[in-house]
């Protein structure tokens, strides 16, 4: 089947991106029915759009004719999106201290999937609190677009203490707040995903090896969360990069997944989607918002750093974190060179610690957690800004990757 551009298509650099042409639409032209192909006449004009962006199309024939559309915007439609209702295939990752109703109610009303961190609230009780707060704050037309698995989710995330956490508590507290999605991370999360799949929730389970994916994936997760090495946070200890993970991912995983540790950007996203990821995963990046509520001299902070500003620590542990690189990292690290026992560093690593840092803005006062993205942070958007230019950039960036692609003719 040949293809020739609308020869009315700007095809400058500013709006080649406002072009597509896209498989299905060519599917769809095609008048082989051998397949059980729908024929051209069964394309609408809302077909490319979620009722939300005008949609011009042109179809001058199928076969050996033109097949264009003139879109004056596109769309990333992914099993993520269609799935939760989502307008962009983002989602806000769990972040202690950071995961608060204000900033989990921003990145849903901008499009994408907020989160509240469950942890963040000292019991189950404040959590259910907190996710009314997060509620009120919901845009009424992405409540109405979002009602069948809620407008935001809440993560769990497990992980070693000296005292755990209720973590099923916090779970059934957000199931009767009705949050029906959820992330869950860390340690076995094999008694969290019982209890919210009983209730019919939609589990995301966010893992830093293949091997646990597919363990999420027997246990009843519903997606994975890929979780490479750049990641701020605990990337586990096997140290594989995100590129090798999301391949890896696309060859093993028996259920969709979106992709963590090193999205920032359009370019990001757009490459997690060439991967075979349905989405991507961002923390970092939405700690420098303007709906973030940590201190205004950390988000300046995050925006003077480098992709270098990171270390681990804990690694003699086995219990890695990527985190800010300050004095109080630096004093960990070197008394773990030094064989200290984790009661040997438990003040410098102190979560109330850390806390004081979003608090105060003292970039020294503790341990905080950032990723490699720190170096692609260059402002302090809104969510609504972030999530626009982002969806934005990716839709060009696969426009541009799919121009590389042309028709060879046949001998």
């Amino acid at each position: 089947m040949r293809m020739k551009m609308d020869a009315r298509c700007d095809r400058s650099p500013s709006n080649r991106n406002r072009f597509i042409v896209v498989a299905k639409c060519l599917r769809a032209a095609s008048p082989s029915s051998a397949a059980g192909r729908p024929g051209p006449r069964s394309i609408s004009r809302d077909h490319y759009t979620r009722g939300r962006r005008p949609v011009r199309d042109r179809l001058d024939g199928y076969g050996g004719k033109r097949v264009g559309f003139w879109l004056d915007a596109m769309t990333i439609h992914t099993v993520l999106t269609n799935t939760l209702k989502l307008r962009v295939p983002l989602v806000m990752g769990g972040m202690q201290w950071v995961g608060k109703p204000a900033l989990a109610a921003a990145v849903s009303n901008a499009g994408a999937l907020g989160m509240l961190t469950a942890l963040t609230q000292p019991t189950p009780e404040a959590l259910r609190a907190a996710i009314e707060e997060t509620r009120s704050l919901i845009d009424p037309q992405i409540a109405k677009e979002r009602s069948q698995y809620g407008a935001f989710g809440v993560n769990i995330t497990l992980l070693p203490a000296i005292v755990p956490p209720d973590y099923e508590g916090y779970a059934r507290a957000a199931l009767e707040a009705g949050v029906r999605i959820f992330e869950t991370a860390g340690s076995n999360p094999e008694p969290v995903i019982k209890v919210l799949k009983q209730s019919g929730a939609f589990v995301i389970h966010k893992c830093t090896a293949i091997r646990h994916g597919l363990k999420a994936a027997q246990l009843g997760a519903d997606m994975l969360s890929i979780d490479g090495l750049e990641c701020a946070g605990h990337p586990g200890e096997d140290d594989i990069g995100g590129l090798v993970l999301l391949a890896l991912a696309a060859e093993k995983s028996p259920i969709p997944f979106i992709a963590s540790g090193g999205m920032a950007n359009g370019r990001s996203l757009a490459a997690a989607l060439a991967l075979g990821a349905c989405g991507a995963n961002m923390g970092t990046r939405f700690m420098a918002t303007r709906e973030s509520d940590i201190h205004d001299k950390i988000k300046a902070h995050l925006v003077q750093s480098s992709e270098r500003d990171t270390v681990h620590i804990m690694r003699s542990l086995r219990n890695t974190a990527r985190v800010y690189k300050n004095k109080v990292a630096l004093e960990v690290i070197e008394k773990e060179k030094q064989r200290a026992q984790f009661a040997d560093i438990r003040p410098l690593v102190s979560g109330q610690r850390g806390k004081k840092v979003y608090e105060n803005g003292e970039v020294d006062a503790g341990i905080w957690t950032a990723g490699q993205t720190a170096g692609l942070i260059h402002d302090i958007p809104t969510c609504k800004e972030l999530v626009a230019r982002i969806e934005r950039d990716a839709e060009q960036v696969m426009t541009q990757s799919a121009a590389l692609i042309t028709p060879s003719p046949r001998l």
